[in-house]
């Protein structure tokens, strides 16, 4: 069973910057595609970011390329989300999630097998 805790959610004002973690136990962090997904009040969970677990490759959907950064130390079984220049829409609460039977990049949430409990990050104008 995999456990995922994850901080560093918080209120940061429009152009900001947070730094997501989410520290990972009970499993082979260093084998699972590790995502980050959010959801905002009234709608869907929604793709960010993933990683493979080796780092070598990374994918983002559209309106957080070019601010986010998904990264991951194996070592300390954690992965992270740093998000510069925040915008209001990017207010949601934030769940990282595990995918521990494929080595290739999903963004359908059906393919993430552990959650955390999520972390509320919240944008002001």
């Amino acid at each position: 069973q995999v456990q995922l805790v994850e901080s560093g959610g918080g209120l940061v004002q429009a152009g900001g910057s947070l730094r997501l973690s989410c520290a990972a136990s009970g499993g082979t962090f260093s084998r699972y595609v590790m995502g980050w997904f959010r959801q905002a009040p009234g709608k869907e969970r929604e793709f960010v970011a993933a990683i493979t677990w080796s780092g070598g490759s990374t994918d983002y959907t559209n309106s957080v390329k070019g601010r986010f950064t998904i990264s991951r130390d194996n070592a300390q079984n954690t992965v992270y989300l740093q998000m510069n220049s925040l915008k209001p829409e990017d207010t949601a609460v934030y769940y990282c999630a595990a995918d521990t039977t494929s080595s290739l990049i999903g963004r359908s949430r059906y393919r993430y097998h552990y959650w955390g409990q999520g972390t509320q990050v919240t944008v002001s104008s």
